[in-house]
């Protein structure tokens, strides 16, 4: 493993366990689908048959229950959602509010059947897929996939709106994994009618896909970068007085969700407000930091003079040697040095 990637998904060798899983029959969604394949990859419940079936007696046989029979109860292997009580939510989102205090946000959905199962096996999954993590590693990996990957199946699930306050959408999306799972159903009018557990089963497995291609970028691309994004917070000083301003050697990796968790971890104040790295030309980029929380709004943009001019023009404007480029809306610039870049990023500063 490299210093660049010191994280490799393994094979677990866990032997298939008989234990049955329960969930209910008929048609089947991402929530059921997903929480089955998360529990065949921990060891209890390792490649483990399910039991598709609303029948209490039947389902009331097996060694644990997910999305059916009306009861959350852990230590019974009972995890359903749908009871009129039940208000089960994963741990509140942290987030800076606008004097960059750190506050706790309640989450926006309940748990589903799925987010029930993550939230009791979801560590033993990272951890069995990736044993290399330490434990602050794989807390931090825990929380970041579900942000990043189960929250949006237990809003789904639970009919949570993307749009609050009376909104339109703008567009729908048949492209997540919800909408790919509902297709698997057999359609009404399908001659012949297909298999419905076989389907599930191919649901699950798609599930199980999802799940473990956004596990691997966030374990073997985004928590390797991290390692980069606090060393450079850490040397921000050598780079600048102000502190202000970061340097990383290459540019391509995720940075800017480390960044914000870091300025807290670090209480950073002032905050960065520009970071400087290479492109895959060699070019020296010297990007705005944008408002936590947004999309567009940088908390310092490059100089409104700078804005959608090029080159020479640009080396005479901004009194910089190197300049190839600012873009029209501020946010990035170019230069043919780091000197060049880190001056741009000083002057922006001063402005």
């Amino acid at each position: 493993m490299s210093a660049m990637n010191p994280h490799k998904k393994t094979r677990p060798n866990i032997p298939p366990s008989t234990k049955l899983i329960a969930t209910h029959s008929g048609t089947f969604q991402a929530d059921e689908a997903l929480g089955v394949w998360i529990l065949r990859q921990t060891k209890a419940y390792q490649k483990s048959p399910v039991l598709r079936s609303r029948d209490k007696e039947e389902f009331g046989k097996a060694d644990i229950v997910i999305d059916v029979g009306g009861t959350y109860e852990h230590s019974k292997c009972l995890y359903d959602h749908h009871q009129r009580s039940y208000d089960e939510r994963f741990d509140d989102k942290v987030k800076a509010d606008a004097n960059g205090n750190q506050v706790k946000v309640p989450r926006c959905t309940k748990l589903s059947a799925s987010g029930l199962v993550y939230r009791h096996y979801g560590k033993e999954v990272i951890e069995n897929l990736y044993p290399s993590l330490t434990e602050k590693e794989l807390n931090l990996v825990f929380i970041k996939m579900y942000n990043t990957f189960m929250e949006s199946i237990d809003a789904v699930d639970t009919g949570v709106e993307q749009v609050v306050d009376g909104g339109d959408l703008v567009y729908k999306d048949c492209t997540g994994l919800s909408r790919r799972v509902g297709r698997l159903n057999p359609r009404w009018n399908e001659d012949p009618q297909p298999n419905i557990d076989e389907r599930f089963e191919e649901a699950s497995a798609l599930c199980g896909n999802d799940f473990l291609q956004v596990l691997t970028q966030i374990v073997e691309s985004d928590m390797p970068a991290r390692s980069f994004v606090e060393e450079a917070v850490l040397k921000r000083f050598e780079n600048d007085e102000s502190g202000e301003i970061i340097k990383f050697e290459s540019g391509g990796m995720p940075w800017k969700g480390h960044l914000y968790e870091l300025e807290k971890e670090h209480k950073v104040d002032p905050l960065i407000k520009f970071v400087l790295y290479t492109d895959q030309a060699g070019m020296w980029r010297v990007q705005a930091v944008t408002v936590e929380g947004q999309a567009f709004e940088n908390r310092l943009s490059l100089p409104e003079e700078w804005r959608g001019v090029r080159d020479e023009d640009l080396e005479k404007i901004a009194g910089i040697a190197g300049c190839k480029f600012c873009h029209a809306a501020g946010f990035i610039g170019g230069n043919k040095t780091f000197d060049g870049a880190l001056k741009m990023a000083q002057a922006a500063l001063l402005k």
